[in-house]
């Protein structure tokens, strides 16, 4: 009877326990938010991107990368069979349209499945994008060489690491130096969406990759994700996805990484842009991200994109800038702006370009 009474005990214990975790789990997941659209006018499907825009960043002339044609596990795809590939559009036309970027030498473009991107010019004015790729479901971070004149990419060099297990995002500061988000701790899908993320482990974290050292440089996320950092390179911003919360960080001078605070958002967030000129956030995000684990064409994921406008006050500014029940534009992931104008790409769908 003693041994019956104590495996009920631990029973009901642990059902508590379950039922607990099964509601902050849907909570991470649906936000639990009705969300009004909010749209805005003078926006159009920007031409030839129908598999995504997960991630995108610009040149201050205008030039900006598109990286396309992620397959991401438990993620949908409209073009399985198709490889990856960096776009590139000029804003500053009159007509802007994407074109595929040629790779030159000897990068394996079939296996090419580009996640997040970034740039960096050094002085000389040799530009330089660095691009998260999940070649056949590793993590590696592929550095390429951008000749402007004659618009291709030179491939220079594949990084892999053990500290880059799960690579998500990347902030290029160097020719050859970088941080980098892993959003999960367990490369199986299925251990990290029925383990670490329901049970909330807090396991996921940045790193910093120098040739000379590799280290992990932040901890304790539950999924980190986009990454960014303030026009003066002080500060880096760091988006954790379930927790729906942007991490501020001082970067320090051994590039390490101290922390200054939290902001908590409603919704849940993706890649983090930064206006080179005022500093505000643009924000790309999921207001229900449940629906991109079950995609269904009949209830499709929206779209949400939020500025942030002072992060490091007392009182930040959070304005919701557009809002989209996939009607148009399905699972936004990243949100920029350049000259008055907003592009927004989505994780596997297409991209809006709106005039303000």
């Amino acid at each position: 009877m003693g041994k019956m009474m104590l495996l009920l005990t631990v029973f009901i214990i642990f059902g508590a326990l379950f039922v607990e975790r099964l509601v902050v789990f849907r909570q991470k997941l649906f936000a639990d938010r009705v969300v009004p659209l909010k749209r805005l006018p003078n926006c159009e499907l920007i031409p030839g991107i129908d598999n995504g825009a997960e991630d995108i960043d610009i040149l201050p002339n205008g030039l900006a990368f598109f990286s396309s044609g992620l397959k991401y596990p438990g993620l949908k795809t409209f073009e399985p069979h198709k490889g990856g590939h960096i776009l590139l559009m000029n804003l500053m036309s009159e007509s802007p349209r994407p074109v595929e970027l040629k790779i030159e030498g000897g990068f394996d473009i079939d296996t090419f499945n580009p996640h997040g991107i970034s740039l960096y010019t050094e002085r000389n004015d040799s530009i330089y994008l660095f691009v998260v790729n999940h070649p056949e479901g590793n993590s590696a971070v592929e550095i390429f060489q951008f000749f402007e004149e004659e618009r291709y990419l030179l491939y220079l060099r594949t990084v892999t690491n053990e500290l880059l297990s799960s690579v998500n995002d990347i902030l290029a500061v160097g020719p050859e130096h970088f941080y980098a988000t892993n959003d999960r701790y367990f490369r199986s899908e299925t251990v990290s969406v029925y383990v670490e993320m329901f049970w909330g482990l807090s396991w996921t974290n940045v790193v910093y990759y120098s040739p000379k050292k590799v280290k992990e440089v932040a901890s304790g996320f539950y999924s980190a994700n986009g990454i960014n950092m303030s026009p003066d390179g002080k500060f880096i911003y760091v988006a954790d996805i379930l927790d729906h919360s942007i991490r501020v960080f001082q970067k320090m001078s051994n590039m390490n990484l101290s922390p200054v605070k939290v902001l908590k958002l409603e919704t849940i967030l993706d890649n983090i842009s930064v206006d080179r000129t005022t500093g505000d956030l643009w924000l790309g995000c999921h207001p229900n991200a449940a629906k991109l684990l079950s995609y269904d064409p009949k209830n499709p994921p929206g779209s949400e994109v939020l500025q942030v406008k002072d992060i490091l006050s007392d009182k930040p500014q959070i304005n919701q800038v557009y809002v989209d029940d996939g009607t148009i534009i399905q699972a936004s992931s990243v949100a920029i702006m350049f000259n008055k104008h907003l592009i927004i790409g989505t994780v596997f769908q297409k991209a809006l370009y709106c005039h303000l």
